[in-house]
């Protein structure tokens, strides 16, 4: 008597992040289309040569991701980023930067940027970083936010205000956060990651990660790049601050 098969437990599929390519550069469109498609979790479903057309596509195709260059004709990648992410179902968007002569990423990640792609990075992190941002988080590591904020505080410092002269922007936002909160919101500022900031504060990284939650949801910040731009614009974080030491 034949005994009858079990079948074999079927295997769960792994779900595809649908990426939109925005960049001016045929060449750059083809190397990262190639990369991607080569990741068994990652589809390119539409290369855009302009903003303008980035922004039409991202309605037509719904893409889970953009990545979008800075410095592209028609529309710049900050003023499409900044339609893209306005829409009803936004992507997310990843600017393309070369980040030594690109001024504009601080106006990007406030356009609703979720991060960087740097275009000398290396393969598997241009990967992970589509797919951090996909997953809803925010791609700003400790390394690249203290570039971006050795970038913001090179600017000239404004002059210093009358006493009569209105709070920075966002500084009424912060009367909502305990001392506790305004104190990590102060380090995510900085550039340190929740493991840094935990043993800044001798907290438990779960303990920060925890704080982090209730700060997104008091501030109404999409992710942590708004939190570092809030700590900047709300003076929390001074502009001669300057960057943490970066810690190996």
């Amino acid at each position: 008597m034949t005994r009858p098969t079990t079948p074999a437990p079927a295997v769960p599929a792994v779900p595809t992040v649908r990426v939109l390519l925005a960049d001016d550069q045929p060449l750059v469109r083809a190397a990262l289309e190639m990369v991607i498609t080569e990741a068994a979790d990652l589809e390119v479903v539409g290369e855009a040569g302009n903003g303008a057309e980035a922004v039409r596509l991202a309605e037509e195709l719904r893409p889970d991701v953009v990545v979008m260059d800075i410095r592209m004709p028609v529309l710049d990648g900050i003023e499409a980023t900044r339609r893209v992410t306005s829409g009803p179902s936004p992507a997310r968007v990843v600017v393309l930067t070369t980040f030594d002569e690109d001024e504009n990423v601080y106006a990007a990640l406030h356009a609703g940027a979720s991060g960087f792609l740097v275009k000398d990075m290396a393969l598997d992190d241009i990967l992970d970083a589509i797919r951090v941002v996909a997953a809803g988080e925010a791609l700003l590591s400790p390394s690249v936010t203290r570039r971006l904020i050795a970038e913001f505080t090179a600017r000239p410092a404004p002059a210093a205000a009358p006493a009569s002269a209105p709070s920075p922007p966002g500084a009424d936002r912060l009367s909502a956060i305990t001392e506790r909160e305004r104190e990590i919101l102060t380090l995510v500022g900085r550039g340190l990651a929740n493991p840094e900031i935990a043993t800044e504060l001798v907290l438990s990284p779960a303990t920060v990660k925890t704080y982090i939650t209730r700060l997104l949801t008091k501030l109404a910040a999409r992710d942590r790049v708004q939190l570092v731009i809030l700590a900047y614009e709300s003076g929390l974080v001074p502009l001669t601050a300057g960057p943490s030491p970066d810690r190996r």
